[in-house]
């Protein structure tokens, strides 16, 4: 036999299982919190940007505290010089070959942006002065060759820097003051003999190297004062030790 529900009874089962909470009072809203009050957590990117700025800046302060390079701190570039040591007489080139590679007697590196100063020729014909060549920045940094006939082989090393210094009232003046001159002998890869000099003064440096060759004696001076030689002391010793005779 069929049940038969009252629809009554359905709802009057609904309604007594069903209980109704009371809602409870919302807080009053809090108004949003300003941008100064608001904490932004530092995310990776935030961070590797801090680090970029205070590495940029430590770059910038070590660029502007940093001190220009010298000649010593890049590789310096050089060109090759050929002298004639002509004659007062035949002083540019006049009555002899004014190719100077073919009828060069010696050879040294200049360093580039040296400047050569002309020798005048009463100045070839009293101290032998050949050539010449200076840093433009600092002209008492120089290098310079002189050269004197008649002379078949080299005297003991003094007598030989003494009688260099009898017409250079500069080497007289540096060697009158040095804190120390230093010598030795050098041969070459043909058994050329050199004698070199050291001498090192209150004020300045000097290097310097001498031959006889072709009944000549050739003398290669690179000077520089005290804060040039300890900035350029690489440079100034290449272009020392570059000289040599030829031909």
């Amino acid at each position: 036999m069929a049940t038969v529900f009252s629809p009554s009874a359905v709802l009057s089962s609904s309604s007594t299982n069903t209980t109704t909470t009371p809602s409870s009072p919302k807080p009053p809203l809090q108004p949003p919190p300003s941008k100064s009050q608001l904490a932004i957590p530092a995310s990776k990117t935030s961070l590797a940007n801090i680090t970029t700025t205070l590495a940029a800046t430590a770059l910038a302060t070590t660029i502007l505290t940093t001190i220009p390079p010298s000649l010593a701190d890049s590789p310096t570039a050089y060109t090759l010089y050929y002298g004639t040591a002509a004659s007062a007489a035949n002083y540019g080139g006049y009555g002899g070959n004014s190719d100077k590679k073919a009828s060069a007697e010696y050879i040294y590196d200049v360093p580039d942006g040296w400047k050569e100063r002309l020798v005048s020729k009463v100045e070839k014909g009293t101290n032998g002065t050949d050539s010449e060549f200076y840093n433009p920045k600092k002209k008492s940094e120089k290098e310079y060759l002189t050269f004197l006939s008649g002379f078949r082989q080299l005297a003991p090393k003094d007598v030989v820097l003494n009688n260099l210094a009898l017409s250079d009232v500069s080497l007289q003046d540096l060697i009158a003051t040095a804190d120390s001159v230093t010598s030795e002998e050098k041969k070459d890869e043909n058994g050329q003999l050199y004698y070199v000099y050291e001498i090192d003064g209150l004020g300045a440096h000097s290097l310097i190297s001498v031959t006889c060759a072709k009944n000549k004696l050739y003398a290669h001076f690179v000077n520089a004062p005290a804060p040039e030689w300890k900035r350029d002391r690489d440079t100034l010793k290449h272009i020392h030790e570059s000289f040599k005779t030829v031909g």
